[in-house]
């Protein structure tokens, strides 16, 4: 009996990250760029199926759907994968960050302050990420392993920042967190059917532990 309970919980979780990385991928497709900052920074809302992820599921089904999402998205990119790769490390943040904090206490006031950490958390480590990872793997794969045509993107739009770290202190690390709080408004914006269905789901939980228990 408990092994069957155990299962139609597990399948019903596969379900909902199923569901939800269905719409992430569909989201990642539906990107446009913003002028100031490079053309090659494109904006998209497919963090937004994680972050209700993380806090339907738990952190760790949402970095499922953020893995899943990048690696179906991943041979229609044109990024050889580091696109991906970036999208894949800066959602595990955000959505981890998120849900740890909302599974201490699921009022709507914590789920407010866990977008927001999550967002500042995303953006901060967007910068080593790109720094150390990101740019080095752009540069190698399209640039001959010299920073000098990215740096050069960014001093079209503003000459000041002619060095990777100005750049990415300038430009990524506001555009990380604008994107999250972004994200995190919507996110907000739907919060209350979003707690019905987490209270729907924790019911059934806690029901088929108790008939778990009693079997």
């Amino acid at each position: 009996m408990a092994t069957q309970q155990n299962q139609k919980n597990l399948t019903t979780k596969l379900a909902v990250t199923a569901m939800l990385t269905a719409i992430a991928i569909v989201l990642q497709y539906i990107e446009f760029s913003i002028p100031i900052v490079p053309s090659f920074l494109k904006l998209d809302l497919s963090d937004l199926p994680e972050l209700i992820g993380t806090f339907v599921l738990g952190p760790w089904w949402a970095v499922m759907i953020c893995f899943l999402k990048n690696l179906i998205h991943m041979p229609a990119g044109t990024s050889g994968g580091v696109g991906e790769l970036s999208n894949f490390m800066l959602g595990a943040v955000f959505v981890i960050t998120a849900g740890l904090i909302y599974q201490r206490k699921k009022t709507r006031k914590t789920a407010l302050l866990a977008c927001l950490l999550g967002a500042l958390a995303m953006a901060a480590v967007s910068f080593p990420t790109n720094y150390f990872i990101v740019y080095p793997a752009y540069a190698n794969m399209w640039f001959g392993g010299t920073m000098d045509a990215i740096i050069g993107m960014y001093k079209t739009i503003l000459p000041a920042s002619d060095t990777l770290e100005k750049s990415l202190l300038i430009f990524n690390v506001p555009f990380t967190l604008v994107k999250g709080l972004l994200v995190a408004a919507i996110t907000m914006f739907i919060y209350k059917p979003l707690s019905n269905l987490i209270v729907m789901m924790n019911d059934s939980l806690n029901n088929r532990r108790n008939r778990r228990k009693k079997a």
